[in-house]
């Protein structure tokens, strides 16, 4: 509960100005505040610093004329069935306050909180969602002894596993939780700092020189920038173009950007191939919308501050496969790198801000650094690319050893079976874990095989008419898939789709398959329901 929703804010206020309020009210906060039309966002290094951050400001100060409100942030997902109610009247009998809250439902647990303020803070579990809703409309502002309850939600980390079976709670005459009273343990997790991706595309031709011999200039660029940089040059074999990710801090993203630009310059000039050579930055076209703004007014804003000139590739380009559009910038290298960092600030506030409102999904980012959700502990650098062997998504299991394989085995089965995001986050552990241990030289490219199983009634709208979905598939992402049509059902009346390919490619091919199993499910689901619906007639 580190997050902090700061609402009623004036239009006019600048992560700047709320610095400074922080600033001058000694609360300590992390990151940087995303500003948006009317709220933001900001995270405090631990739950104390947040409760301190409410308490200071929450109704009580004024920015731009208007009165801050704070409270915790809570993704939709997490309002479920617990709330926080604040200003409680430090002197009321703890009876009057369990009075109070039975009204709205069942109280299955009620816990105060340790606070600097005069007034108490409790957290507060209802048995249901509808009992919390009411809860929250009836008591937020309600007057108990000249004092307004302010109420929010909390996060309610089990709201996806179903109500908690411990009894309701109390207090003693001193707010203690009395004995057998259900606490909730553990302390608040660290969100992790977002690192987004610089994704590039340099012609195929300079990719050699960003490379340079033996992997050195890449090696000192990395060095130099302490970032860690993909070269994709065997993916779309043939290409004119490559694409490059760059992981880092938003400043070495663009020291890097800036060397890789000079290399193309100088490399360009020396073979006397082009006279210029734009910079292109890739960018998921959820973000694009943002970036070019009402009227095109962000980008001319940047087009202007930068004094660059920069096209943005049709939507018509995009498909399922490659949902990124290019980002062409030209203008001197100092002037691109300066284009650079305005138009991925606008991509991370975008990235922030989809967060912070739980609609983004981590597979939206090709190139994505997977510590950015929670794959890697904050001391580990590696970036994952492609992962190991994985069934189909069933309820979560453990390893489990393949019968067919001896200790002298050259190649070695994982089966992982889970839903879909957890599976991602365990395939791209695997990937980095034997990229960390060296199990691939530096200038290798990983590809492993996966095998997903799906039902053999669906295989052939997998292949398609002719195999054009699967050739369709493997064309546009780079990986091989592979359907056998000879194969024999197993006793659950399923075979196994094959994919070869790096992390990212492979990915893809696995959701593109999970879409249409979805699909061939509802389509067979809504046959059912005509069937029964005639039966009626």
């Amino acid at each position: 509960m580190n997050k902090l929703y700061i609402g009623n804010l004036n239009e006019n206020v600048t992560p700047a100005d709320l610095e400074k309020v922080f600033n001058d009210h000694k609360i300590s906060f992390s990151g940087q505040f995303l500003v948006k039309s009317g709220y933001a966002f900001v995270d405090c290094p631990d739950e104390q610093w947040a409760m301190k951050a409410i308490e200071t400001f929450s109704g009580k100060v004024e920015l731009h004329g208007k009165q801050l409100e704070i409270e915790h942030s809570v993704p939709k997902k997490q309002r479920s069935r617990k709330i926080q109610i604040r200003n409680i009247p430090p002197q009321l009998r703890w009876e009057v306050l369990d009075g109070l809250l039975a009204q709205y439902g069942t109280v299955e647990n009620c816990e105060q909180v340790n606070t600097d303020s005069e007034t108490a803070v409790v957290n507060v579990t209802y048995a249901n969602r509808e009992q919390t809703r009411q809860a929250i409309m009836k008591l937020n502002g309600h007057q108990l002894e000249n004092h307004a309850l302010k109420v929010s939600y909390i996060p309610d980390e089990q709201s996806m596993q179903g109500p908690e079976n411990g009894r309701r709670g109390g207090f003693g005459a001193r707010g203690a939780p009395r004995q057998g009273s259900p606490v909730t343990a553990g302390a608040p997790v660290k969100q992790q700092p977002v690192d987004i991706p610089l994704r590039l595309l340099v012609p195929t031709q300079y990719v050699g020189a960003i490379i340079g011999k033996e992997g050195a200039t890449i090696r000192n660029i990395t060095k130099q920038t302490q970032s860690k940089i993909d070269v994709h040059r065997k993916e779309n074999a043939g290409a004119a173009e490559k694409a490059i990710s760059i992981h880092s801090t938003p400043e070495g993203c663009s020291a890097a950007c800036k060397m890789i630009l000079e290399i193309m310059q100088k490399e360009a000039k020396d073979t006397k191939t082009a006279d210029e050579v734009p910079l292109k930055i890739l960018a998921h076209n959820n973000f694009v919308g943002r970036l070019i703004g009402k009227e095109g007014r962000n980008l001319k804003k940047v087009e202007q501050d930068t004094e660059t000139k920069i096209t943005i590739s049709s939507l018509q380009d995009l498909t399922l496969y490659n949902p990124e559009r290019t980002i062409t910038v030209k203008g001197s290298i100092e002037n691109c790198c300066k284009a650079e960092q305005e138009i991925m600030k606008k991509v991370r506030e975008a990235y922030e801000n989809d967060v912070a409102a739980m609609s983004l999904q981590s597979h939206l980012i090709p190139g994505l650094n997977l510590a950015a959700v929670g794959l890697f502990p904050a001391s580990s650098n590696a970036v994952p690319p492609p992962p190991s062997s994985v069934s189909g998504a069933a309820p979560y299991s453990s390893f489990v050893p393949p019968e067919q394989e001896t200790p002298d085995s050259k190649v070695r089965m994982v089966i992982i079976t889970g839903p879909p995001e957890a599976q991602f986050k365990a395939q791209g552990r695997i990937y980095g874990k034997l990229k960390e241990e060296n199990f691939f030289g530096p200038k290798e490219e990983v590809k492993l095989e996966t095998h997903i199983r799906v039902p053999a009634s669906s295989a052939g709208r997998v292949i398609g008419k002719g195999g054009k979905t699967v050739n369709e598939l493997q064309n546009l992402i780079a990986a091989e898939v592979v359907v056998p049509r000879d194969q024999t059902p197993d006793e659950n009346e399923q075979v196994i789709v094959k994919i070869i390919g790096h992390f990212y490619a492979s990915q893809m091919a696995q959701r593109k398959i999970r879409d249409i199993l979805a699909q061939v499910k509802q389509q067979h689901q809504k046959g059912q329901s005509g069937q029964l619906q005639a039966r009626r007639k």
